[in-house]
């Protein structure tokens, strides 16, 4: 059911693109530091980026980011938007700023995102990985990692300006690190040998592995001879007649004499090579200089304890004699594969998880593991970015340890990607309060993650389903849909009723099983059914534009992911609905309609916060009492029905005072009282500003408010702060001074609540003087309603938490 639109073909992989990532890549990683470096380019559709370039840091562990959506709260995302460096400097940094990446790689590292652009074109994100320090980043390493992003904008720009595509394509490339140089190294020489003579021609590495001197070769074999410990002789030429023989390949390994008369190791490669027709009289080949291998390995191999190398992505590529018996395990069956896979007692996650944070911090760990049937294992962690080696070595119980399990845990396992994976989606749904935020959540984070290109979500209502949200399907092509009943003969009504969800890996398949079905040639589609609490919620479809395979654990994560959509789905409606009641409470404490009085005119505009169940205690009025006006904003702590009710009395008590011609700080002096009588629990403030407009006369008190903002005639903006008393509720005797201000025609006076002008960056006057400098810049000619409308949009915040209430006065 609903299949999503046809899109291009994907563009091919472009080779000079890949070249110039790579590049960048190498630069980065030998002038900054860095122990890992990412490079994530643009999608076509501009809604994601996708990672293209890797070089330090195990693509397996990346699984999850390979696609991060560029709506999205990653650093990466945030970065690409805004074109600002991110650096974090250490796990708490992380957390603290981006939770949805600690959640989903909690690690202690530190990361630098620089944005790859040129001019105001942005092609993508370098990201490189520093190991965390309490001394925080190497002075030069962001402006380095900077400059090479740079270099990478402009040559793709340059690419672009040919016509060749910029945009990812094809798999990720892995960038290979640099070899250690500590490690020691292998020579080579290379020779081609005619039997039949005993002519060996050999090149100057040849020459030096053997131990002769310049000049001292005199391009025979018997020369050779010489060089090779004689017990070896014999074995090595069976060997040479065996691969004349048989045209075999030769691989002897023998003793050459040193000039101490000291033998070392050396292995010798030949064939007969297939270009030479002379009866098989020819053997080319190589020798390999491995004593300084040989005795490394005869050195770790000589150790008591287990040593094990693991590569990058945690494969075992190394164990010793030793690690046998410790781990009860054969080399040849640990070599290759990751040690959680093979050792069953190894399998519980929080192994592979200390394998990752090790890699990722760059610092030694180490753990126990208990091992069936009765022992306990030590295992420390050395890592560097070419991978880990692993000491093992018996250890004693930790005290209070239980027996090791006679017989080891099943080998069924859930991946630690794939569980930080779907924890880390989970925490923006977890985010998203309303319905509108559920369905946006999905379409801008979860599915641009799996690489999907359309998506449905349904909701069941009345035994039929209903589109509460899509994105990316042509105009009308869902409309034959909605309100398909839940037990149709069709994949979104199936995957529901059945509660299983229902994955078709190409065209052909959905078409073999719903023959007729409309299609519009989408490659792949994956049906999740949404169910909470045993009830069902709706369908949520994912189309993707090439035919997939879904791997099982694709296949877990999507269907855990249906449970947390659903989850959050059904408590987005249950909001929407409590938030509407809620807030038509509100709406009725406040006035319906503002005053006219000549000589002046008033306006004003009430925004609810933007999190959070709960409404406020904000409230403005504007009452006529003979030839004035009192403008009244105010605003009663805390969000709960409680601050509502109490902005009702207080607004209540307020209009009676000031209609009976009380003086500004009588009003605020007789309102004060009666909260303390009332005892609500509650502080409020409030600005109040006696207005005669026939003298242009503003008498104004203050019970701990911000201070009114005035724009004079001639454009200057001030914010008045008048002297003022506390806030209402704190003392019985509190006084409420009044100060008298003159204003010209064509002044306007602004009186606003503080979730307008705060900012959790920013001190309040800050805030309160950004509202001065946008007041003062009113264009020519611009009305009142659209300078509130200005205000509100220049001042405020689209991820304000406070309600925002706002008062305008404008006079002549």
């Amino acid at each position: 059911m609903f299949p999503p639109s046809v899109r291009d073909p994907a563009p091919q992989t472009d080779q000079r693109r890949d070249e110039l990532l790579a590049d960048a890549v190498r630069r980065a990683l030998g002038t900054t530091g860095v122990y890992g470096v990412m490079v994530y380019l643009r999608s076509r559709d501009r809604r994601s980026l996708v990672l293209r370039t890797i070089a330090g840091v195990p693509l397996a562990v990346m699984s999850p980011f390979r696609r991060v959506a560029a709506a999205g709260p990653l650093p990466v995302a945030v970065c690409f938007r805004t074109g600002h460096v991110i650096t974090l400097t250490d796990t708490e940094d992380t957390m603290r700023r981006f939770p949805q990446l600690a959640v989903g790689l909690p690690y202690d590292f530190a990361s630098v995102c620089v944005p790859v652009a040129y001019g105001e074109e942005r092609f993508g994100v370098l990201s490189g990985l520093w190991p965390a320090s309490d001394d925080g980043l190497p002075e030069p390493a962001a402006r380095q990692l900077a400059e090479a992003a740079a270099g990478l904008g402009e040559q793709l720009a340059e690419l672009a300006g040919t016509g060749q595509s910029v945009e990812p394509g094809g798999e990720v490339a892995v960038v290979e690190l640099p070899p250690p140089s500590s490690v020691p190294t292998t020579r080579v020489g290379l020779f081609d040998w005619d039997v039949a003579t005993g002519a060996l021609a050999a090149d100057e590495q040849f020459r030096e592995i053997f131990g002769f001197g310049p000049g001292e070769f005199d391009g025979t074999v018997a020369a050779l001879n010489r060089r090779v410990a004689p017990g070896d002789l014999p074995a090595f030429r069976a060997a040479a007649r065996v691969a004349l023989e048989r045209g075999e390949v030769l691989a002897a390994r023998v003793r050459v004499l040193g000039p101490d008369g000291l033998p070392y190791p050396v292995e010798l490669w030949a064939r007969v090579p297939v270009a030479i027709s002379d009866g098989r009289t020819h053997l080319v080949g190589a020798v390999l200089d491995v004593r300084d291998l040989s005795a490394a390995a005869a050195a770790v191999e000589r150790l008591q304890e287990g040593v094990l190398s693991l590569d990058p992505d945690g494969r075992i590529s190394y164990a010793n004699r030793a690690t046998e018996p410790l781990l009860r395990a054969r080399r040849e069956d640990l070599l290759g594969h990751h040690p959680w896979d093979v050792l069953p007692w190894l399998a519980d996650p929080v192994y592979e998880n200390r394998y990752r944070a090790a890699l990722f911090s760059q610092r030694p760990t180490a753990f126990l593991a208990a091992r069936p049937p009765d022992g306990w294992l030590a295992f420390s962690l050395y890592p560097d970015p070419h991978g880990v080696t692993a000491r093992v070595v018996a250890a004693e119980p930790p005290p209070g340890a239980a027996e090791p399990p006679a017989t080891p845990p099943p080998a069924g396992r859930t991946g630690v990607g794939g569980t930080h994976h779907l924890l880390q989606l989970a925490s923006a749904l977890t985010e998203a309060v309303t319905v509108r935020d559920v369905c946006r959540a999905v379409a801008e984070e979860v599915l641009p993650s799996f690489g999907g290109q359309e998506l449905a979500i349904y909701a069941a209502r009345d035994q039929q389903l209903h589109l509460l949200s899509q994105a990316g399907y042509p105009d009308g092509f869902l409309e034959a849909f909605e309100g398909t009943p839940i037990d149709a003969r069709v994949p979104g009504a199936e995957t529901l009723s059945t509660g299983t969800p229902v994955f078709f890996e190409s065209v052909r398949e959905l078409a073999a099983t719903y023959p007729g079905l409309a299609l519009d040639g989408m490659g792949a589609w994956a049906f999740l059914p949404l169910i909470a609490s045993g009830r069902p919620v709706g369908t949520c479809i994912i189309g993707f534009d090439r035919p997939r395979p879904f791997s099982v654990e694709e296949r877990g994560l999507l269907t855990a992911l249906g449970g947390f959509i659903a989850q959050a789905l059904e408590r987005a409606r249950l909001y929407d609905a409590e938030f509407v009641l809620a807030r038509g409470l509100q709406q009725a404490l406040l006035p319906h309609r503002l005053p006219e009085v000549p000589g002046i005119r008033i306006t004003a505009r009430y925004l609810p916060g933007t999190q959070g169940m709960e409404i406020g205690g904000d409230w403005y009025d504007a009452i006529v009492t003979g030839g004035d006006v009192t403008l009244v904003i105010g605003d009663v702590e805390g969000h709960s029905v409680g601050a509502a009710a109490t902005m009702g009395q207080l607004r209540s008590a307020v209009r009676a005072f000031a209609s009976g011609g009380d003086p500004p700080d009588a009003v605020l002096a007789r309102t004060n009282r009666l909260l303390l009588d009332l005892d609500p629990g509650l502080l409020a403030s409030c600005c109040l500003v006696r207005l005669t407009p026939a003298v242009g006369l503003a008498r104004i008190a203050r019970a701990g408010h911000l201070p009114p903002v005035l724009r004079h005639p001639g454009g200057r903006a001030e914010a008045l702060y008048v002297p003022g008393g506390p806030l209402l509720g704190v003392h019985d005797l509190a006084d409420y001074p009044v100060s008298d201000l003159r204003l010209g025609s064509g002044a306007v006076l602004a009186l606003y609540t503080d979730g307008l002008v705060e900012d959790p960056a920013v001190a309040i006057d800050q805030g309160v003087d950004r509202l001065r400098a946008a007041l003062a810049r009113a264009a020519a000619g611009e009305g009142l309603e659209q300078a509130a409308e200005r205000l509100l949009r220049e001042v405020g915040s689209t991820r304000r938490v406070d309600d925002v209430a706002l008062l305008l006065t404008a006079f002549g």
